[in-house]
């Protein structure tokens, strides 16, 4: 995604974990594990973002921008790590004469999403296990 504003910016440190160190296939803690939610998805913006895109192929950069409710910047920066992470997909080309960027998740990125739903599921699960514990 070369040449847009706020392109090639690194993820910020504690974004997340390094590509190698995502969860398990599986998106299910064991039971004395923390679930695993996934550094890279969990940025409130990039959440948003494979959140809109899991419901499409495929979507052009300003109707991502619209739904997300974001500035050109701020996606861009936030595709740029998802790229880097390997979730996400970037086309480039044109309509008519005018230049057009499209992004899609990859298999990847939607596995990943479905692995942090889960994990955040995991949670939920927890706080109910717990809150009827003490209740009993």
């Amino acid at each position: 995604m070369s040449g847009e504003a706020g392109l090639g910016d690194e993820p910020a440190p504690g974004d997340g974990p390094a590509r190698d160190e995502r969860p398990a296939q599986s998106g299910r803690a064991a039971p004395d594990e923390a679930p695993a939610l996934d550094g890279v998805i969990h940025h409130p913006t990039r959440l948003t973002l494979v959140a809109f895109l899991s419901a499409c192929d495929e979507a052009d950069f300003a109707a991502v921008r619209d739904g997300c409710r974001v500035s050109d910047s701020v996606l861009s920066k936030n595709a740029s790590a998802l790229e880097a992470a390997g979730y996400l997909h970037v086309r480039k080309g044109h309509v008519g004469k005018r230049p057009r960027t499209w992004l899609s998740l990859t298999p990847a990125g939607r596995q990943a999403l479905a692995r942090h739903l889960a994990a955040l599921q995991d949670l939920v699960d927890a706080a109910r296990g717990a809150a009827g514990s003490v209740g009993a």
